[in-house]
């Protein structure tokens, strides 16, 4: 899709600005993207942890129609490609916190989602068809009323936490370097090298999530950080908003528990803020990621990150982290 931003017209801006006002964002529909326009996208794209440029490109229309979605408007299910929005977080969320495992609630009705259908659907005596329509819906928020346990992937985050110090020698860590909109890649690509030469001299076990001369987009290198069963994920990239940071998995609805305390951890030796992103890279990969973003990635951070991850490993974390988990 085309971008739209500060001085567009037509249809397209006042269906954006309809979905906007439909999730309770003040906004005049005129067709016009002016400047309350930009200050209302903007809103939008903080609270779903996006880049918040002002400008809708196909990462934020994805995310504004996923969020005009509510649990029960419509039939959920297995599909490809995967069915997404905010009432499939609602719906793994919900699950999630009466016993049944869909995972992390990043808003795709995956394997993960739909075997926790299943095993409802089973447990409630109801056609065990994985669909999720109204009927599941209901039987959630009956059910939901007599609990208010922590969800499991909450409790796995927190037992990965805990366990720290643990040894780092076979830890399966994967390394992303970014590439991004830029063409010249060297400074994520030297960055991370240099990260994943330190953490092998360290025991660890790295798997990097490209090779020099290849560009993966997001999606994909998440999928393969899942098919690879790793233990923690370290993407290094170039910020295209100037906020610099390091990013961890956390919107409105979710948030990863062991990627917040990993980011915070780096942000402390990097001194740079730890901030909520809901990037592809952290939403949708199983284990705890972090996406550190700083103007001019160097062999040198690359040394400080792996000095930091070796640290984490060793000592368990920072009190410093400790007290704002």
């Amino acid at each position: 899709m085309r971008l739209y931003h500060s001085g567009d017209r037509g249809e397209p801006v006042r269906d954006i600005q309809r979905r906007l006002t439909g999730l309770g964002i003040h906004l005049r529909v005129d067709g016009f993207y002016g400047s309350t326009t930009v200050a209302a996208v903007r809103e939008f794209q903080e609270t779903r942890g996006l880049p918040a440029d002002g400008i809708v490109g196909p990462e934020t229309w994805r995310t504004l129609v996923d969020a005009g979605f509510r649990l029960g408007d419509r039939m959920l299910y297995r599909r490809s490609p995967m069915m997404r929005g905010d009432d499939v977080s609602r719906l793994q969320q919900s699950l999630d916190s009466l016993g049944f495992d869909a995972g992390k609630a990043d808003g795709l009705f995956g394997p993960d989602t739909l075997r926790a259908v299943l095993d409802f659907q089973h447990n409630r005596g109801m056609t065990e068809d994985g669909f999720a329509g109204r009927e599941v819906a209901e039987e959630l928020l009956l059910m939901s009323k007599a609990t208010g346990k922590p969800g499991r992937e909450a409790v796995r985050e927190h037992e990965w936490i805990d366990s720290l110090p643990q040894p780092i020698a076979g830890a399966r860590i994967y390394v992303d370097p970014d590439r991004g909109e830029s063409s010249t890649p060297d400074s994520t690509w030297s960055a991370a090298t240099r990260l994943a030469s330190d953490l092998r001299l360290s025991g660890a076990r790295v798997l990097l999530s490209r090779s020099v001369d290849t560009s993966p987009n997001q999606r994909f290198r998440a999928k393969r950080a899942n098919r690879l069963d790793v233990q923690v994920v370290v993407s290094i990239t170039v910020p295209l908003d100037d906020t610099e940071g390091v990013f961890y998995f956390g919107t409105q609805l979710s948030t990863s528990e062991a990627g917040k305390a990993i980011a915070i951890h780096l942000a402390g030796r990097l001194n740079v803020p730890a901030l909520p992103r809901a990037v592809p890279i952290l939403k949708e990969t199983r284990s705890p990621a972090v996406v550190i973003a700083v103007a001019e990635p160097s062999p040198e951070m690359g040394s400080e990150i792996a000095n930091a991850i070796v640290d984490l490993y060793a000592n368990g974390l920072d009190e410093e982290v400790e007290s704002r988990k």
